[in-house]
């Protein structure tokens, strides 16, 4: 940020970008994203030993997930898992089809997340007219997600071990409101 902005915006702290930048996310890769709730608020259910028990809106946004394919026929889901605020999933991208009769766009992984976001915040804000869900104030989802371009497959395997463990380790968690602080 430059000096100018900080005297006209004291206070103000500069957002870092999260995409890799020049970095293409529209080719064909393999993806590990982070999406988090809006003020880190538990609405999807809760841990149970190590075990996650999904609520309602839990089922519906664990029901929107795997449905994205259907919307971005390019895509295929790798593992996943919904947290209490916040899920973790991998998402593979790949060269869309020839078809002949049009040339296809793949989507970035910006258009499959913002699909998400979007379509889980309807569908929630429904649930809190008609099923008296926990209501959200302002967004349902943080402004933006965390991702990391998987590699190789040692790196997946790793990630999808992080996944499938994610709700052993929810009282350590950095999104669990009420984590242990462990020393890292």
């Amino acid at each position: 940020m430059s000096s100018l902005n900080r005297r006209h915006n004291p206070g103000r702290q500069r957002r870092q970008p999260l995409r890799l930048i020049g970095y293409d996310y529209a080719q064909p890769g393999c993806y590990f994203v982070t999406v988090v709730t809006q003020d880190r608020r538990c609405l999807f259910g809760d841990i149970a030993g190590a075990e996650m028990r999904l609520n309602d809106a839990g089922e519906m946004a664990q029901k929107a997930w795997e449905e994205l394919p259907q919307r971005f026929p390019t895509i295929t889901l790798d593992a996943f898992v919904i947290m209490p605020n916040h899920i973790h999933g991998i998402i593979v991208t790949n060269t869309p089809a020839e078809d002949g009769a049009t040339t296809r766009v793949a989507p970035t992984l910006g258009d499959v997340i913002g699909a998400y976001k979007s379509l889980t915040t309807v569908a929630y804000g429904r649930g809190v007219n008609t099923l008296r869900w926990t209501p959200f104030q302002g967004r349902l989802w943080q402004r933006n997600y965390y991702e990391h371009i998987v590699r190789d497959d040692g790196s997946l395997s790793r990630i999808r071990q992080y996944i499938r463990d994610n709700p052993a380790h929810w009282a350590f968690d950095r999104e669990n409101p009420r984590a242990v602080q462990q020393d890292r």
